[in-house]
């Protein structure tokens, strides 16, 4: 406990909302700066975050292992290139045991809000069952998506068979010999559909937008390498080196300098339509599944089993809309009824939508609420972390912040950016820092400037029904920046785009 100014009592010096990696992050340089009073609040009883929730078959990360960790904790415990989803939840677990976590960690703590007090300087975050802890810092670590989206399909709550969304995988159902269908062909039902259909009677994939989709080079890492990284870290962090360098080809450059490499995504997508090609045995099937937008407007993934899939007799490609849900199936819009026995909602999360980023409301200098603040300003924040009249509040993930494939890149600088102002506070004798708004608003005009470059203003994505835009055209997900160019800044932001005062917020 400690006292500021004004001698209000505070619970805790930080509070950090959610535990997943960018809060054990946060939690972890916040301990290495030598600032243990914090409290990590999680909703759930584990921490973990999507890898504590999504536990459906199949599940692996997205990108190389070898740059699925913390740079400064690297896991030589992977048993493939691309770890299966257990895994990374026991590196999570792995990380908080081993950094001394588990004494700040609280479960069963759902915040419903948290607003800033002018006179006090400090931040009451309103927990769910009616508690309140005051703080002097606040930071947001519920990362970039919400819930689980389930389909907004006519009849849906009619169905009476059994439905269910990837990311609340019911484990106690029995598939055997089940007419199923799956809505969606993003990351998730790739991963999925594979690992399910040899016991299903039948399987109806439901595609809006087809994936674009690359061989998967996903190799077993034997014990005896697994050993050599543990004897030799310099291994690991060359392999580390490797993949990062090209995930920051194909998504730092490509994606974000698109306009003047267009010719990278060329190629892929010449290699995505073999891929294709090479799998599926129909041309008519091989033709639905091409997609016809550029490659990156929608994330796309690796796999060596999904199109493979299409080859069999029991397995159908439904690419007409549907039109509503039966009690007994789905009808799509040619009138077609597909009668089943469980619904699988492969349909994603919401993201950057008001409530989503944050996951709770928060109100800031003047009664200001953050939501209603981007609904009418779009959504914007400074380097991804702080907003104007918003003192001492601080997002992992916040608008334009993303610029890795990587989720644990983003997290370094962020973390970084975080720990800077608050060692700049420490140094000044400081308690209450704040974003310039002139700073604030060069930081987004850099970005409209830059995203002239970026894939998804310049290629082809009208057809991609992509979660990258949002209703104002905007893609405040992904910076126009390189994974390199983020970190050198983090390193070297200047703090003079901050107002450091000794007390509350004038």
């Amino acid at each position: 406990m400690s006292t500021n100014t004004t001698s209000i009592t505070l619970d805790h010096e930080i509070v950090i909302v959610g535990s997943g990696f960018s809060g054990l992050g946060a939690g972890i340089q916040l301990k290495k700066m030598g600032l243990d009073n914090f409290v990590i609040l999680e909703r759930a009883n584990d921490l973990g975050g999507t890898w504590r929730d999504n536990t459906y078959p199949g599940l692996t990360v997205d990108v190389a292992s070898t740059s699925y960790s913390y740079g400064f904790e690297l896991s030589p415990e992977w048993t493939r290139l691309y770890a299966p989803g257990a895994q990374v939840k026991a590196y999570a677990d792995h990380c908080a045991q081993k950094y001394g976590l588990a004494a700040h960690l609280r479960y069963g703590c759902a915040v419903v809000g948290a607003t800033y007090s002018e006179s006090n300087n400090t931040w009451t975050t309103e927990l769910a069952d009616g508690r309140r802890l005051v703080s002097r810092y606040l930071v947001s670590a519920t990362g970039l998506f919400g819930p689980p989206k389930l389909p907004t399909i006519p009849g849906v709550e009619s169905f009476a068979g059994k439905i269910m969304h990837t990311a609340q995988w019911d484990h106690s159902y029995d598939f055997s010999h089940k007419r199923v269908a799956v809505i969606g062909t993003g990351a998730t039902a790739i991963q999925v559909i594979p690992e399910i259909v040899e016991q299903l009677a039948h399987l109806d994939v439901y595609q809006r937008t087809p994936i674009w989709l690359l061989p998967k080079p996903d190799l077993a890492i034997s014990e005896a390498a697994r050993a050599r990284f543990r004897r030799f870290p310099v291994l690991q962090r060359l392999a580390r080196y490797a993949t990062n360098a090209l995930n920051e080809v194909l998504f730092g450059i490509g994606f974000s300098h698109f306009r003047q490499v267009p010719a990278l995504f060329r190629w892929l997508e010449k290699v995505g339509v073999s891929h294709i090609r090479k799998q599926v045995t129909d041309p008519l099937l091989q033709e639905k599944l091409i997609p016809r937008y550029s490659f990156f407007c929608k994330r796309p993934s690796f796999s060596n089993t999904y199109f493979p899939v299409f080859n069999r007799p029991n397995v159908e490609l439904v690419t007409t809309p549907i039109e509503r849900i039966t009690p007994n199936g789905l009808v799509t819009s040619d009138g077609t009824e597909r009668p089943i026995d469980a619904l699988i909602c492969a349909t994603g999360y919401s993201v950057f939508e008001r409530g989503i980023v944050p996951a709770f409301e928060i109100r800031g200098r003047g009664g200001l609420e953050i939501g209603d603040y981007w609904t009418k300003n779009r959504f914007r924040a400074f380097q991804g972390i702080t907003v104007p009249n918003f003192p001492n509040y601080f997002m992992i993930f916040g608008p334009y912040s993303a610029a890795s494939a990587s989720w644990f890149g983003m997290i370094d600088t962020q973390v970084r950016h975080l720990s800077r102002c608050l060692a700049a506070a420490r140094q000044r004798g400081a308690e209450c820092i704040e974003v310039k708004q002139t700073s604030f608003d060069e930081d987004f005009e850099h970005v409209l400037r830059r995203r002239r470059n970026q894939l998804l203003f310049f290629g082809n994505c009208a057809q991609s029904n992509s979660y990258y835009l949002d209703r104002n055209g905007d893609a405040p997900l992904i910076r126009p920046a390189t994974q390199l160019g983020m970190w050198i800044r983090s390193h070297l932001v200047s703090m003079n785009h901050y107002n450091f005062t000794r007390g509350p917020a004038s």
